[in-house]
């Protein structure tokens, strides 16, 4: 248990309706009355953000997550499927949990699964992955706008928009944050 006054954010909390992560803290002492502290925390295994708020010093059960390097395998119907690095240990993911995510993994890939109590609740992707180009359409001749982008089709499925000179089998480098072309590899 730790003191309200004691949280930061980024730390995790264990509370009665599920376990949550803190974006946001404010501390605050009205002129009138006792301080409270307001938070805005996200629940790691549905992602939904709301703000809570405590009386200051109140005891709250703070979350213990370990973060462990999982390579990812394969996905079927039962979801998708990780080896732990150290124990060589499979795990299988529902496809809820992975969310975005699915369209920045391939086969090979080192992941970090976000783990409490030994069940996994989330997944981080590194910041950026390399993936190969499979279908693009060519650019148009005289279409070379400055800043003109193509819609292409990458390795896992995902559509990217790139520019105008990357073509079907070239490898680029997409930002895993917000889905964006940041160079050809």
């Amino acid at each position: 248990m730790i003191s309200t006054n004691d949280v930061r954010p980024g730390m995790a909390l264990d509370l009665e309706d599920g376990i949550f992560q803190i974006v946001e803290y404010q501390h605050t002492k009205p002129g009138k009355g006792k301080a409270f502290v307001k938070m805005k925390l996200k629940n790691l295994l549905t992602g939904v953000v709301l703000e809570r708020t405590f009386r200051a010093d109140e005891p709250v059960q703070q979350a213990i997550i370990e973060r462990r390097a999982h390579q990812y395998l394969y996905s079927d119907d039962l979801g998708y499927h990780f080896m732990d690095g150290e124990t060589y240990a499979q795990l299988a993911l529902a496809a809820e949990l992975v969310g975005q995510a699915s369209g920045y993994l391939k086969e090979g890939d080192t992941v970090l699964l976000a783990m409490h109590q030994g069940r996994a609740i989330g997944l981080e992707l590194p910041a950026a992955v390399a993936l190969t180009v499979t279908h693009a359409e060519p650019g148009v001749k005289g279409d070379r706008v400055s800043g003109a982008t193509k819609p292409v089709t990458l390795e896992t499925g995902l559509v990217v928009q790139v520019p105008l000179f990357v073509d079907a089998g070239d490898r680029v480098k997409v930002d895993t944050r917000s889905g964006a072309y940041i160079t050809r590899v």
